[in-house]
């Protein structure tokens, strides 16, 4: 707002700013937001469609993969931080032992409406 010395006071500021806020509420919609981390996956190759796979039903965008010597694969990908809970101890089953994952926070994302919903609870 511009202050002007007849009609200006403190007051019509704060109504002004109010009337904002209940017309923004109002007209908006609320979206929760899911954390997202940057998964590195590095496995044997006999492994990569048992981690595809895996990594598909937690709900994560693959990336790609490279070879990394003769024998291994790393397997990028972006995978809400929800779904990677237990993450470390499903790999070691998965792969008997020998994946290995790096992870790092990447961005926030809208959560899918299926996953909201239940998180709020309706």
């Amino acid at each position: 707002g511009k202050a002007h010395s007849v009609d200006s006071s403190d007051f019509a500021f704060q109504m002004a700013g109010a009337a904002a806020l209940r017309d923004a509420a109002a007209t908006g919609t609320v979206r929760l937001l899911e954390p997202i981390d940057d998964v590195s996956v590095l496995i044997p190759d006999d492994l990569v469609g048992t981690v595809l796979g895996d990594l598909s039903a937690r709900r994560a965008r693959v990336l790609g993969t490279d070879t990394v010597g003769t024998d291994r694969t790393c397997v990028r990908a972006e995978v809400p931080q929800t779904e990677l809970i237990r993450y470390a101890v499903d790999l070691r089953s998965l792969t008997h032992g020998a994946g290995s994952f790096t992870r790092g926070f990447a961005r926030y994302e809208p959560l899918p409406e299926s996953a909201a919903a239940h998180a709020v609870g309706t």
